[in-house]
């Protein structure tokens, strides 16, 4: 009938078809990645939101652990300011072997706040000489092994395993002409 009225029909050749097909085929390709994208950079924008407040407690927390960290060790001296207060206090009623008890007590309590505080002595008489840990104030002349520890003039300290001060301590040495 539309042959009747001078118009051909249009056919579609295979290959336009399969043309069509494919962009159509690419279109919902595009519009799936467009999609995946914004899912995408939300993902980011509420990763990057979360760093950020990740950030600022930490910062906080690192505020908070300055201000209050030397809380628990301000706990445990109080008793042995107390206790030094005390004696200031009574040394003019008190002989010569209650000061020198009072002194002693006094150690102890500072002994156990620094033992509750994790701070240890490091125990270096008669050890190998440890440059990590020992600081050699001088050398002596002995018969014991070389380069071990004979005296200890300061006691040094650990914190939790890590050193706060080396020992100070006089090393052996072998004697001379030996």
């Amino acid at each position: 009938m539309k042959e009747d009225m001078g118009v051909e029909p249009t056919t579609v050749l295979p290959e336009t078809a399969t043309q069509l097909v494919e962009f159509e085929r690419l279109q919902r390709a595009l519009a799936d990645a467009e999609e995946r994208a914004k899912s995408h950079w939300e993902q980011y924008l509420r990763a990057l939101a979360e760093l950020d407040n990740i950030r600022k407690r930490a910062a906080r927390d690192i505020e908070a652990a300055n201000r209050y960290g030397l809380e628990k060790f301000a706990a445990e001296l109080l008793p042995v300011k107390d206790t030094l207060e005390l004696a200031v206090h009574n040394a003019s009623r008190a002989d010569a072997t209650s000061l020198k008890e009072g002194q002693e007590a006094t150690l102890q309590l500072l002994n156990r706040a620094l033992q509750r505080l994790g701070v240890t002595p490091i125990k270096a008489q008669g050890q190998p000489f440890d440059p990590e840990r020992h600081e050699a104030m001088m050398a002596r002349e002995s018969k014991e092994p070389v380069n071990s520890v004979l005296e200890v003039v300061q006691p040094g300290y650990e914190l939790n395993g890590r050193l706060l001060r080396p020992a100070r301590v006089i090393v052996a040495r072998a004697p001379d002409g030996a």
